[in-house]
């Protein structure tokens, strides 16, 4: 299992609801309901029909019963791409309280997706897993998620005018990628009258805001960033969850679709190839609605570790998660980033001591915010080439090194060993992705951070465009960082923190039985040492 093995979240009970419905709005929509948070009025909206304007010909006319909130009563569809979550989510609250009707709905468009990003078969289980988790907080509101497979424009045209669609809702997003789906449903909004709302519901703040501040460019240096945060101020706080009350049955009639289950058997035909030796033998997403009860959050990370939380004091080969393990529920959106900020903060407030950004758990979301804003305003992020803040380095190219790498055959068991917890849970700590890193550039093999950031795409269940990116230029010294002699050790650095190789034995077990002092470098034993020990050295890497 991936991160969360150390401190697991409960899942949630499954689907009592035979079907799954849209929804329709209720009739006792209170004038003093969150829909009057800034949040929910500051949408970026497209053209459509006028605010005054029937739904459809023949169609329910409610728009007097609640003339007095002001709202149009849309038939809308909200479009999960992340955000995967039902608290704090500004952009379905306001779906909800601007329509009659309402169709959750996660396009799965491969093309798409594997266009786009490069995804491993732990992480598409994640994401499975993160869509049957909402499938079911859905259906326990009395509502559903309808999984349509195809490409992304092409469904949203087909169900625009199935469903007499008058708004397209969905998160806003930094990356390239989506903000080019973004522009292209708003010209499809443009042509087919439908309105496009969009909200921001992943970060902590508005990039463009701090942009803004510093004078339209992204500041470059923590410290920096930090002082632009403190002219703006604490985040937004989040919006309020959505209850029952939001929503209320109606039949789904003749639509065809089909629900993901909790398992990749019963949606192979949405992706191939997957082997069956490729899926996790665990469940990797344990849901995270329960994590949000009070009491849970207490048993799970006590208020004096969070308290005291310091990233480096953390341990990179601890055998479980020396830290929270909830980046892949951040990365997917199944966990609100503001929910998380304002409960440490609560925490905070109550504590006698505690520690401080850039090694506080606040320190490692503010991180996060940074590369987020760098990444949304840095043509090229993800590339060397056309990248104005990436040094222009000479890398080698060596498909057999790099192979070797990703496939935990360097010979250094330290690094090896990084690389086969991550193959096989899609997590490692963040030092020993530093580790494994430096390692690969600037530290041994000289090959491109490009060529590591693809591979962690691919494997990690937590990978995240800007984040990815962001530190695989600080890890190469191409960005951000420039002092190129500090190297992490493939062999001190691990001993440091754990010297009899316990991290080691259980992600390389073929070196299980070499003795402490070898199992760092066991081409160091001797050959009638090795013959005990069960294993035959016969080269290293380098």
């Amino acid at each position: 299992m991936g991160a969360p093995q150390g401190r697991r979240i409960p899942a949630g009970p499954r689907c009592p609801l035979p079907r799954c419905a849209l929804h329709k709005r209720p009739r006792d929509l209170k004038s003093n309901s969150a829909a009057c948070h800034p949040r929910a009025r500051r949408g970026n909206w497209g053209s459509g029909p006028e605010e005054n304007e029937d739904e459809e010909e023949g169609g329910d006319h409610r728009g007097s019963e609640r003339g007095a909130v002001g709202r149009m009563q849309h038939r809308t569809i909200h479009l999960f791409r992340k955000g995967l979550r039902l608290h704090d989510n500004p952009t379905l609250l306001a779906a909800l309280q601007s329509s009659e009707v309402v169709y959750p709905v996660y396009i799965l468009d491969r093309a798409f997706m594997t266009s786009a990003m490069h995804i491993g078969a732990l992480r598409w289980h994640f994401l499975l897993q993160s869509l049957e988790d909402l499938r079911s907080s859905l259906c326990q509101l009395g509502s559903c998620l309808l999984v349509i497979q195809g490409e992304y424009e092409s469904v949203v045209r087909d169900h625009v005018q199935k469903w007499n669609i008058t708004q397209v809702t969905l998160d806003a997003e930094m990356e390239p990628f989506y903000k080019e789906m973004e522009a292209n449903i708003r010209a499809l909004g443009e042509e087919l009258g439908f309105q496009v709302l969009s909200l921001m519901g992943h970060s902590l703040y508005d990039t463009q805001r701090i942009l803004e501040l510093n004078g339209g460019t992204p500041p470059l240096t923590y410290k920096r960033f930090l002082h632009i945060l403190s002219l703006l101020g604490d985040p937004e706080m989040p919006v309020r969850n959505l209850t029952a009350e939001d929503f209320q049955w109606a039949e789904v009639g003749a639509i065809q679709w089909r629900v993901v289950g909790a398992g990749l058997r019963e949606t192979s035909w949405l992706w191939p190839p997957v082997l069956a030796e490729d899926l996790p033998s665990k469940q990797l997403h344990l849901g995270i609605s329960l994590f949000l009860m009070e009491g849970l959050w207490s048993e799970y990370f006590p208020w004096g570790w969070v308290a005291s939380f310091t990233k480096p004091k953390t341990v990179p080969n601890s055998l479980l998660p020396s830290t929270t393990g909830l980046s892949p529920y951040f990365s997917m959106g199944c966990l609100s980033v503001r929910s998380f900020f304002y409960r440490l903060s609560n925490i905070y407030a109550q504590a006698k001591h505690h520690s401080l950004p850039p090694v506080s758990l606040q320190g490692q979301l503010l991180w996060r915010e940074f590369f987020y804003t760098v990444a949304s305003a840095t043509p090229n992020f993800t590339k060397m080439v056309g990248n104005p803040i990436c040094l222009q380095i000479r890398w080698y190219e060596d498909a057999e090194r790099l192979h070797r790498w990703k496939t935990a055959q360097t010979g250094f068991p330290w690094i090896d060993a990084i690389m086969t917890q991550l193959r096989q849970e899609g997590w490692i700590h963040h030092l020993a992705r530093h580790a494994a890193a430096c390692f690969l550039t600037r530290g041994d093999l000289w090959i491109s951070w490009e060529e590591g950031m693809k591979v962690f795409e691919e494997l990690l269940l937590d990978a995240d465009y800007s984040i990815n990116a962001g530190n695989w230029m600080w890890l190469s010294a191409s960005a951000f960082f420039h002092h190129y002699t500090r190297i992490f050790c493939p062999i001190r650095f691990g001993r440091r923190t754990d010297p009899e190789g316990q991290y080691i034995r259980k992600y390389l077990p073929i070196l299980k039985n070499f003795p402490s002092k070898y199992i760092y470098e066991p081409w160091t034993a001797s050959e009638e040492e090795q013959k005990q020990a069960g294993c035959i050295i016969e080269f290293a890497l380098l």
